[in-house]
């Protein structure tokens, strides 16, 4: 039997707004709104000091449905290097790791591989390179650790590719049996020109709806819109 579930993903630019108020409650309302089952977050962690997460871990149990995979590489950070992943309480999280990556700039990728009401799932959530060369070589490493896990499984790949175009970089998803999810453009808040957060998906996996999350929090909490997408395995 199959089973339907709901994912996300949200630049949430460490938390401040287009009022350049930092407001963590804003950024979990918003979340509250799209009701997604598992959520990737880039730019979750403070910049300077000791990089907490900018959603402070008590709020995130106390105000939302959701808990962080479990990375635990630094004390108050719920993610690595600002990638986070949230799983719906009841989610089992078989596998998580990091996913090094060749960069210019810090980014990185978060992996889990889960168990959704008994279905195997792995989800990837990544902030890719403002350079074409080098997001190409990282969408590759990803590839690469997709290829290295001992288990094959229905994939979900989403984040902030910072690609503007179908093209480029991302055709490397092409030859690895990957496919784009089509979402409406999402950057910048105020006027979107640009589809730079994607959802992209293994063939196991039918895609029911998707869509931007439009608010009049989102408007305002970061300057990223979330996306989001209803899909199926099983």
């Amino acid at each position: 039997m199959s089973h339907a579930f709901k994912v996300a993903t949200y630049n949430i630019r460490k938390a401040v707004g287009l009022d350049q108020r930092r407001n963590p409650a804003r950024i979990l309302s918003v979340l509250n709104e799209i009701d997604a089952d598992i959520v990737a977050l880039q730019e979750v962690d403070r910049r300077f000091g000791a990089r907490v997460s900018a959603i402070p871990l008590a709020m995130l149990e106390a105000d939302s449905p959701y808990v962080p995979v479990p990375l635990n590489f630094r004390p108050a950070a719920i993610g690595w290097h600002g990638n986070a992943i949230l799983l719906r309480k009841g989610i089992e999280v078989r596998h998580a790791q990091p996913i090094d990556m060749p960069t210019l700039e810090p980014r990185g990728a978060v992996m889990a591989e889960l168990s959704v009401n008994g279905h195997s799932l792995r989800v990837i959530g990544v902030h890719l390179d403002l350079s074409g060369l080098w997001r190409r070589k990282q969408i590759r490493a990803l590839l690469a650790a997709i290829d290295a896990s001992p288990r094959h499984m229905p994939t979900v790949m989403m984040g902030d590719f910072n690609q503007w175009s179908d093209k480029g970089a991302l055709s490397e998803l092409a030859f690895h049996h990957h496919r784009l999810v089509q979402t409406p453009k999402s950057f910048h808040t105020s006027r979107p020109v640009a589809c730079l957060d994607r959802i992209i998906v293994s063939h196991e996996v039918t895609v029911t709806a998707a869509d931007c999350h439009i608010s009049a929090l989102s408007k305002q909490a970061s300057d990223h819109l979330p996306i989001w997408a209803s899909m199926q395995i099983g």
